[in-house]
């Protein structure tokens, strides 16, 4: 008898990924599995342990590709300031089809496991603390660039910025027209270059 081919764990983890954002911890059956990672039952279990291990690696997957997204968007701008005004502005220019239309996955997570998976649960609250701490250094860096005042407090932007990103994701995952939603992401973009401190004479 023939053995099954051998899988590559990277692309099964990326469509465990993307099923797993799609329908949520407990909406994913087995089934759902084997046809997404085209791994049989036995296969999935000594590749990845059980349902929840596999959950696990899939959610720190998206964390992390979320992570470096945001990095490289910092890196590229003229300004940390600016980054962050155009990490509102790039949602707008999403592709109808792009997965990043999506309701946030960690915050679907935490809604599906919060009373129900407690180490699901906080492996997303540490992943949802990390990203604020990655807006927070944002933030840290504008100020250390002379472009948030002084008296400005990076730590509270970062919570206002994360709690912006959470309400633009839902807006899109919703299906808010396409005017409403770019005039909604510029008015978040306004609201980030209205920190600026501007230079006096």
């Amino acid at each position: 008898m023939s053995r099954s081919a051998p899988y590559d764990r990277e692309t099964a983890l990326d469509a465990a990924m993307k099923l797993f954002w799609e329908k949520g911890f407990h909406a994913t059956s087995l089934k759902d599995l084997e046809a997404a990672l085209q791994m049989k039952p036995g296969s999935i279990y000594a590749a990845f342990t059980s349902k929840e291990h596999l959950y696990m690696l899939a959610l720190e997957r998206y964390f992390e590709k979320s992570r470096a997204m945001f990095r490289n968007q910092i890196v590229r701008a003229a300004s940390p300031l600016d980054a962050l005004a155009d990490h509102f502005r790039a949602y707008a220019r999403l592709a109808p089809n792009d997965k990043s239309r999506k309701a946030c996955m960690l915050t679907k997570t935490m809604v599906d496991t919060r009373t129900t998976d407690p180490a699901i649960a906080a492996a997303t609250r540490n992943y949802l603390s990390a990203m604020h701490n990655e807006f927070r250094a944002a933030f840290s860096a504008a100020q250390t660039a002379g472009e948030l005042a002084d008296s400005a407090d990076p730590n509270r932007l970062a919570h206002r910025f994360q709690a912006n990103v959470t309400a633009l994701r839902l807006a899109l995952h919703q299906g808010m027209g396409a005017e409403d939603f770019t005039q909604l992401a510029e008015d978040m973009a306004l609201e980030i270059e209205g920190l600026r401190v501007t230079a006096t004479s």
